[in-house]
């Protein structure tokens, strides 16, 4: 038996007689072992590429309407099951929150028939006084008692809209009562629909009656506007008002309420692209007046909306604001300032809803209250739907409690739907005097009662200054003056002996 020799190289391989390598056992079960990792790793490979591709046509496939409509049968055959739409990084905002939002669940109608009546069980009524609302929670007719006019703030009268002179750069404002078939053609009850049962009756009453007013502004407006609203009776009234900027026109606008009223209001207002509106809402009521409002705003993109809300007096006032976005990069500045007195009773909610990408909100609300029996509440809401990212939105409510026996409620909300936002976030508080501020001024001879003026005076300024209009500002600080010096009469000073 003949052998043949071997030899090995530099590299540790054995060679034959003819060259070839000859692998041992070991160099064999390594080289296998690789080709078999090398495999593997292809393998590996191919499938998380098949898995990428399956991934990708899945996310075509699930924004179709066909794939939608079948993705809702396959969850009612399988009910038990909870079936998530594929997430497609092209459109990382197509599909919304699996849980409802607030604006999921509101209710928004012009029919009362579809909304209950209201009552404490219900959240958005649980700190209102219910048992002195009651007539507002049924159909009613409009009573015709109160006032509405316009003009400029120097008496200078609006034109009525005529069809001459709609919309022509000569009458860059018009203020109109609508009849029946003007309300028809008219903007009214687009600005969104009504959110609770009094604003629905409010809309069916003031329909009913023609008490329906249209401010069109289509130019610019350089002096603010007043619109009165004057009440001469109890009986319960309904007025709706309809506020229209055409696009990339500025006006300063202001509801100014007096007199005594029970008032079912609407207001709707849309700031078209680009425009500039300043509006401010003042309630000056006389004792007794009971006002239920909701105001609704439409911010167009580009568009820069300042909304003021000033509560100085009246039994009940409960004002909803409900503004949303037209386009991307609005901006809405909501301030709201409200002084309550003795068992009286202010709420405001703001229900801000951030639809189009990269707008921005901002609302500042302050209180105080002076008085027993004195109540507030303050509710906030900022929602951030999944269609709108880089939103900005920020909410802040302070409460200043100046004697025992008032309440204050204060209660902010985010719903926060999309993750790429610039920011969101809230604040709120209340509080008393700061016995130190007043000790301070006391002890550099100030006496008691205008130290607490000054103290109320600084706590309000900030928002006062930011309104904007310079005679709301004078008359709102003047109003502010007058409710300190009661601190001087006999009840006020029996409030400063419990403190």
């Amino acid at each position: 038996m003949m052998t043949q020799a071997h030899q090995t190289d530099a590299a540790g391989f054995r060679r034959s007689g003819t060259g070839r390598k000859v692998l041992s056992a070991e160099q064999k079960a390594r080289l296998a072992a690789a080709q078999a990792n090398a495999s593997e790793a292809q393998r590996i490979e191919k499938a998380r590429q098949k898995d990428r591709e399956d991934r990708e046509k899945a996310a075509q496939k699930s924004t179709s309407p066909t794939a939608m409509s079948s993705a809702v049968s396959d969850d009612a055959a399988t009910a038990d099951q909870v079936k998530v739409p594929h997430f497609d990084p092209k459109h990382p905002y197509q599909f919304p929150a699996l849980m409802p939002s607030s604006a999921d669940r509101a209710v928004r109608s012009f029919d009362p028939s579809d909304f209950a009546t209201p009552s404490h069980s219900m959240d958005e009524w649980r700190y209102a006084p219910i048992n002195d609302l009651q007539d507002f929670f049924s159909p009613f007719e409009a009573s015709g008692t109160t006032q509405v006019t316009a003009a400029f703030e120097d008496g200078t009268q609006l034109a009525a809209q005529t069809p001459a002179n709609k919309g022509t750069s000569s009458t860059p404002v018009t203020f109109s009562r609508l009849s029946s078939d003007q309300l028809a053609h008219s903007p009214a009850g687009t600005v969104g629909k009504p959110t609770d049962l009094p604003s629905a009756l409010e809309w069916q009453a003031s329909k009913h009656s023609g008490r329906f007013w249209w401010l069109n502004v289509t130019g610019d407006v350089t002096k603010p506007i007043i619109i009165r609203i004057h009440g001469t009776s109890n009986k319960l009234d309904a007025i709706h008002i309809v506020i229209t900027l055409k696009p990339a026109t500025s006006a300063q606008v202001i509801l100014l309420h007096t007199g005594v009223a029970s008032l079912a209001e609407g207001v709707e207002v849309d700031a078209g692209q680009a425009s500039n509106l300043n509006v401010t809402s003042i309630q000056q009521w006389d004792d007794g007046s009971r006002h239920l409002g909701n105001q609704r705003l439409h911010v167009g993109q580009d568009a820069q909306v300042q909304h003021n809300v000033v509560s100085l007096s009246g039994k009940i006032i409960r004002l909803r604001m409900d503004p949303d976005f037209g386009g991307p990069q609005g901006f809405l500045n909501m301030l709201g300032i409200y002084f309550a007195d003795p068992h009286a009773y202010m709420e405001h909610r703001t229900m801000v809803v951030h639809n189009h990408p990269g707008c921005k909100s901002r609302v500042i609300y302050k209180g105080a209250l002076e008085g027993r029996g004195a109540r507030s509440a303050w509710v906030g809401n900022a929602l951030i739907l999944p269609r709108a990212p880089k939103t900005d939105s920020y909410e802040l409510n302070r409460n200043l409690v100046l004697s025992p026996g008032a309440i204050a409620n204060s209660e902010p909300q985010l719903e926060i739907e999309n993750g790429d936002i610039v920011g969101a976030g809230h604040a709120s508080s209340v509080g008393r005097f700061d016995a130190e501020q007043l000790f301070y001024l006391e002890s550099r001879g100030i006496p008691e009662v205008e130290a607490r003026k000054l103290v109320v005076r600084g706590f309000f300024d900030e928002l006062i200054s930011q309104i904007g209009i310079e005679s709301v500002q004078k008359n709102l600080m003047s109003v502010i003056d007058r409710r300190l010096a009661h601190g001087e009469s006999a009840a006020m000073t029996e409030v400063l002996e419990d403190n």
